[in-house]
Formats: structure tokens, C-alpha cells, sequence
């Protein structure tokens, strides 16, 4: 059974991202909830910006030991794992529902998402004009440097924003409908990942929680409302149902997937494994493959067309690589290179090793890809299941951007999976952390006291739920092998 007090303190900490997120969000300017005088003195003053961040940062803190406290409660459950996952969603919703409403959270791409949709609405294509071709309330808290950028999205998320622009041009009310795209997302991950963890004889509720419910998924999922939820929940149900269903929806899911944002299509090599018999010919691999592909791209391309934005987002896909992130392995090897051959004297044109180290990284990254499609196990669904996080892995490890939303393409497809104890253990440590600092990625640009601060408090969070023995001996309860198995697959002795 799950505990009121453990309930309580993850909505406790969802409420206090919320409030404090009024604080520290970017909110348009003519927004009435900054009529309120407490927001307003809040926001204008260095201590008030000060305490929001620490709101938010303990909020989040408190999510992440509620988490924990969930994750341990399901790990050793001997309760039929139909209710143990019921009990899961039922509390990841109680954890959502605070963050509803709320402004995007750390960072602005929810804004952005709002005005693309309107431009959609009105005609004036995303992937020809950014979003400085309108004006009002919609574009007020887009940030700067995207105002003069095509969009390089897939045309799903035009598709919706044009859907909610027909109703209203109030910028909040456009980003809750976003968020609800979102959060179906992060539904289909709630129905998907039992499936998903089913085949491999993992614990359904806990790959449950650690997917639907951790820091990483609220803070940057449901709170951040980024397309990546999207995607992600339309890849793990491209999976499922082509493996239990019929790998032509798994494609068309797929295909959507991809019209979301492109990597998102990738999960059609996994939709072509596993609808294969054991052991397929070459031939037969490259047969599906195909098929597979043709479906899911006459998908994507049909609502491209459907919506009258075509496939102008092609071209866009290289507006992401325009900035430089630190979570980036290229990115940070080829900036180190740059700055030895200045050192040096070399005398090469600036950022041209951070072009080559960014070129192989995407080479190999393709190269995974290529190598899973062609020679992974067929016809096994847990090896499909495998396929994904090896090759969306690949992706975020060789990308040459990478933010902490970044994650939710792997996560989702590790937690079902049997993981040593080692990897297990990490996917804890990420899900906390990549939750936890959220607030200090790019909605904090140049805030460098309030960077600061949050470093402290994130490194002092993730100490107590990580680095006390008390912790550790909790950490090994979920990580420990009978945990992670499902209850039919676990010794008598465990």
C-alpha cells in the first residue's frame, strides 16, 4: 500500500514548483496573474527571485525523496501488478495536477510552441518565418533568440497548436493545451511501459514509477511541456502495438512519432524487429525495413500536407545545432579542441574542430542506427525494447545538442528492461538529477547568483536522497536484482 504521507509529500513538492515557478518563469508581460501585487514585488526584487528558486528547488527535493519512497513501496509489493501499476498512475496523476497550469517550466519553448501554432492559424508557415512575424500578448515571452527562427518540428505539434488558435489567442490558455498534448504523452508511457516491462519479467509498477513518476519526468515533462513527452509516449506505443497488434499501426504511430520531432521515427527500426519471425533472412530484415519506413514516411508526409505545411521542417532540422549545450559529448570535446588549437597557435578557423567532432558524432550516431536495424535480434520483443534505448542512447550521447529533457528517449526504454544493478542504479541517479537541476538549465540565462544558489541547493538535495548511508541502504532496496524482477519472476527466498 502507498502511504498518505508519501502522496502528500510529492503533491507538497508539485504545489511548490508551482508557486515558485510563477516567480522564476518567464510569464508575458500582459498576463492578469502578474496583476497580483505579492507576484509582482516577488518578481522584481533580487530576494524574491531568490526565494522562488529555492521554492522550486525544494519542491522539486521533496518530489525526488517522494519518488524514492514510491519506487521502494512498489519494488518489493506482492500485490497483484495490475494494482501496484494502477496505484503508480494514480499517484503520478495526484503529482501532476499541481504543475496544470502552470507557466512552462524552466524553460521557454512552451511560449514558442504557442505562437508557432498561431502562425499556423493565420497562414504564415513556421518553417518559412519565426515567430517576430506576429505581434501581442502570443509572442511576449518567447525567448529572443528564437523570435527570428523557423520552427524544427514536425507538423503534429502545428497541427495542434492550429486546433487550439481557433479557439483562443490567450497565450496561457494555448500552453495548458500543449501541456495536455504533453501529458497524453506521458498517458500513453503510463499504458505502454507495464507492456513493455512484461516482456522482459520486470517489475510492471516499478518500471512504472521510475518512468512516469520521477523528478526527471515532472520537472521536465509535465512541467516543462516539452514535444519530446509527446514523442516519446507515440514511439513506446508504435512498439507495443506492433508487437502485440500489427506492425502496420506500430508504423503509422511511428510516423507520428516523427511528426512530432524526427528522431522520434527511429523507433520504426524496433516496429520492424520485432514484427519479424526469430532469426529472419537479411532479405527478410530489409523487406520490412522498408515497408515499415514507406509507411511511417507517407504518414509524416501526408499531415505535412494535410495542414498545408509540407516538409519545411527538413530544412530546419539543423536550427537546434545553432547553440551549444554542455550535455553535449561533441559539442564539449570538439569546444576543448578549438580552444587548444587557439592556444597553440594551429591557426584554424574557429569552431572548426567543434564542426568535425559534431559531423562524427552524427555519423556514428547513424552508424548505431544502422547496425541495430540490421543486425539486432528479430522477433523478440524485449530485444525490440533494447533496440530502442540502444539506439535513442546513441542519439543523445553522440547529438550535438543536448538538453535534460534529452533523457525522457531513453529512460522509458531502460526501466522495462532487465539492468544490472550498476545500470539500474544510474537511471535512479539520472531520473533525480536531471529532475532536480532542472531549474538551472536555460531559463536561468546569466542569473548567475541564482545559479549559484541552485547548484548549492540541488548538490545538497541530491547528497541526501544519494550520498547518506541511510540513503544508499533505501537506493539498494529498488535496485537490488529482486526488486527490479516481477513478483512471479523472483526466487521464494527474495
Amino acid at each position: 500500500m502507498l502511504s498518505p504521507a508519501m502522496i502528500a509529500r510529492g503533491v507538497l513538492g508539485s504545489s511548490l514548483v508551482l508557486v515558485g515557478g510563477f516567480v522564476v518563469s518567464t510569464i508575458p508581460r500582459s498576463a492578469p496573474v502578474l496583476q497580483l501585487e505579492l507576484l509582482a514585488d516577488a518578481r522584481a526584487t533580487t530576494a524574491g527571485r531568490m526565494l522562488g528558486l529555492a521554492l522550486v528547488m525544494l519542491g522539486l527535493g521533496l518530489l525526488g525523496a517522494a519518488w524514492l519512497s514510491l519506487c521502494r513501496a512498489v519494488a518489493r509489493d506482492g500485490t497483484d501488478p495490475a494494482d501496484a501499476v494502477d496505484r503508480v498512475r494514480y499517484c503520478t496523476l495526484l503529482w501532476c495536477a499541481p504543475l496544470l497550469l502552470a507557466p512552462p517550466l524552466f524553460s521557454r519553448d512552451g511560449w514558442s510552441y504557442a505562437a508557432q501554432g498561431t502562425m499556423t492559424n493565420v497562414d504564415a508557415s513556421p518553417y518559412l518565418y519565426g515567430p517576430n512575424v506576429l505581434g501581442g500578448p502570443v509572442v511576449e515571452a518567447v525567448d529572443p533568440r528564437w523570435m527570428g527562427t523557423v520552427t524544427p518540428y514536425g507538423p503534429l505539434p502545428l497541427a495542434i497548436g492550429d486546433l487550439a488558435a481557433t479557439v483562443t489567442g490567450n497565450p496561457w490558455v494555448l500552453v495548458v493545451i500543449h501541456r495536455l498534448a504533453a501529458l497524453a504523452g506521458l498517458a500513453l508511457l503510463a499504458w505502454a511501459v507495464p507492456r513493455m516491462a512484461g516482456w522482459s519479467g520486470v517489475n510492471p509498477a516499478l518500471a512504472t514509477a521510475i518512468v512516469c513518476a520521477s523528478p526527471l519526468m515532472l520537472a521536465n515533462g509535465a512541467g516543462g511541456l516539452h514535444n519530446d513527452l509527446t514523442m516519446v509516449g507515440l514511439m513506446a506505443a508504435a512498439l507495443v502495438v506492433a508487437a502485440e497488434r500489427s506492425w502496420v499501426l506500430g508504423a503509422v504511430l511511428g510516423g507520428l512519432a516523427a511528426a512530432v520531432k524526427a528522431p522520434g521515427g527511429l523507433v520504426c527500426i524496433a516496429v520492424a524487429l520485432v514484427s519479424l519471425p526469430l532469426a529472419a533472412t537479411l532479405v527478410q530484415r530489409l523487406r520490412r525495413l522498408a515497408a515499415v519506413a514507406t509507411v511511417s514516411v507517407a504518414c509524416l508526409v501526408a499531415l505535412g500536407l494535410a495542414w498545408g505545411v509540407g516538409l519545411g521542417w527538413i530544412e530546419a532540422l539543423t536550427v537546434p545545432g545553432t547553440v551549444n549545450t554542455p550535455l553535449s559529448l561533441p559539442t564539449v570535446v570538439g569546444g576543448a579542441l578549438d580552444d587548444v588549437a587557439t592556444l597553440t597557435g594551429l591557426g584554424t578557423p574557429p569552431a572548426t574542430f567543434l564542426e568535425i567532432t559534431r559531423l562524427v558524432g552524427n555519423v556514428a550516431a547513424i552508424a548505431v542506427a544502422a547496425w541495430v536495424a540490421l543486425r539486432w535480434p528479430t522477433g523478440r520483443k524485449e530485444r525490440a525494447v533494447a533496440a530502442v534505448a540502444a539506439v535513442m542512447g546513441a542519439m543523445v550521447l553522440l547529438s550535438p545538442v543536448v538538453h535534460l529533457w534529452y533523457f525522457l528517449w531513453v529512460v522509458p526504454f531502460l526501466a522495462p528492461l532487465r539492468l544490472h544493478r550498476l545500470g539500474a542504479l544510474g537511471v535512479l541517479f539520472v531520473s533525480v538529477v536531471a529532475g532536480v537541476v532542472a531549474p538551472l538549465d536555460s531559463s536561468l540565462h546569466g542569473a548567475y547568483l541564482a545559479i549559484v544558489m541552485g547548484s548549492m541547493i540541488a548538490t545538497g538535495t541530491v547528497a541526501l536522497l544519494f550520498a547518506t548511508s541511510r540513503s544508499r541502504a533505501r537506493v539498494e532496496r529498488i535496485v537490488a536484482p529482486p526488486s527490479w524482477l516481477a513478483p512471479a519472476e523472483r526466487s521464494p527466498a527474495s
